[in-house]
């Protein structure tokens, strides 16, 4: 399993998610290495280059880290994805 390798805040965008998806994202960051603590849940993060950003989408995790910020925007390079996985019922699986 791939770990994130951060330093400081991990910047969550969350933008009207249900809480199902919010709740399974914060698992599989914490399986991936991220600190519950560390773990900000935002729609306009404060970031740095090299701060880690989190894009939530129903099915995956893009995991990305800032590249470069102007006029409190930012251009973020993917590091990986990871896949969230449903059961027939719409349910997350916690498949690691």
């Amino acid at each position: 399993m791939q770990k994130i390798e951060y330093e400081g805040k991990v910047w969550v965008l969350n933008y009207n998610n249900p809480q199902p998806l919010v709740d399974h994202t914060i698992l599989m960051l914490e399986k991936h290495g991220v600190k519950r603590e560390d773990i900000v849940l935002t729609e306009t993060p404060t970031v740095d280059v090299g701060s880690i950003v989190v894009e939530v989408w129903p099915y995956e995790l893009v995991i990305g880290r800032v590249r470069s910020t102007r006029n409190e925007s930012f251009i973020s390079g993917t590091e990986f994805t990871i896949e969230l996985k449903l059961d027939e019922e719409g349910n997350y699986l916690d498949y690691l």
